[in-house]
């Protein structure tokens, strides 16, 4: 019974599927991080000059 158990625990790959899935995951979410930190200044630029523009054609 011990064997086979062992035997089971070894040969299922269940869990590596599920971790090889989450380090996936892993990988996504962080170049989704990268990406969006990137954008974010350029982002925040360029709303930054559209309300200084739209202030300067309120005021004339």
């Amino acid at each position: 019974m011990f064997s086979t158990l062992m035997k089971d625990i070894f040969t299922d790959e269940a869990g590596a599927t599920a971790i090889e899935y989450g380090l996936i995951l892993a990988l996504i979410a962080i170049a989704i991080t990268v990406s969006l930190q990137a954008f974010a200044g350029e982002a925040i630029a360029m709303w930054d000059n559209v309300a200084t523009r739209v202030v300067d054609a309120i005021n004339g």
